[in-house]
């Protein structure tokens, strides 16, 4: 899998970021508490467990609280199994340096704006080994811990990258080697027709019931759909994702 490179922004785009959190923000659930703690990019400032817990993780160091007292902590409703971490957010990754490392796939997601979609499709590019996730610094949330629980544990595992202009760094990756696909339903070439073979590809989506926006389809190399036979006619955005991501990875050949 590829490792996320965790160096800080350089560049007017990642400069401007405007969907990193203030400051330290509350993480919960055994999934993402364990994948923070062992990231040394990670400036942890409390960690509290239930003593069942903390026994179950080996956390022998975290603080013993109640189950009510880690809850009055995190938002209401947070499913925290009795775990919960107190980080430094992580500094998003300048796109130039996603670009250095050189991983064989990314994703661009265009104002995708719920946090547990995103969420979602960063566990999916951690299965399929997507080494990158780009993001708009608006339009797109700040990930805090309802998207890192939904992430269970992949925001830590894959490099989240922010960006001014989506089609500008499209047009970037284009520039360093990659196949740029986008996805819409009434394209009429197969998502594993478009990446067949590819030794680097960028997989594009946009928010639900807009789609991509013309600017940033127009970016691509190509358009593709995910063939459904079935009644349905679309997808949550993130299913979406998980099955381009298999396509990409499964019909991926190593770069030369």
């Amino acid at each position: 899998m590829n490792k996320p490179v965790r160096n800080r922004p350089r560049g007017k785009q990642a400069r401007q970021s405007q969907s990193r959190p203030d400051g330290p923000v509350w993480l919960w659930g055994s999934h993402a508490v364990l994948a923070a703690l062992a990231n040394p990019a990670r400036a942890h400032k409390r960690l509290v467990a239930t003593e069942n817990a903390a026994r179950r993780l080996g956390l022998p160091d975290a603080e013993g609280l109640t189950i009510r007292e880690i809850d009055r902590l995190l938002p209401p409703g947070a499913v925290h199994q009795g775990v919960a971490l107190l980080t430094a957010p992580l500094e998003p990754l300048a796109l130039d340096d996603l670009i250095a490392a050189a991983p064989a796939r990314v994703c661009i997601l265009d104002q995708v704006s719920d946090p547990h979609n995103l969420g979602a499709i960063f566990r999916s590019a951690a299965a399929f080994a997507f080494g990158g996730i780009i993001l708009q610094t608006r339009h797109s949330p700040p990930v805090t811990g309802t998207l890192a629980k939904s992430a269970a544990g992949a925001v830590d595992l894959v490099s989240e990258v922010r960006v001014v202009n989506i089609a500008r760094a499209l047009t970037a990756l284009d520039t360093a080697g990659y196949h740029t696909v986008g996805l819409a339903g009434d394209a009429e070439l197969d998502i594993g027709a478009a990446v067949a073979g590819r030794p680097r590809v960028a997989i594009a989506l946009g928010a639900e019931g807009a789609g991509l926006r013309p600017s940033v389809a127009g970016a691509c190399h190509q358009i593709a759909r995910i063939a459904m036979p079935g009644p349905v006619e679309s997808l949550n955005v993130s299913n979406a994702a998980a099955i381009a991501f298999h396509e990409t990875a499964r019909g991926a050949i190593s770069p030369q």
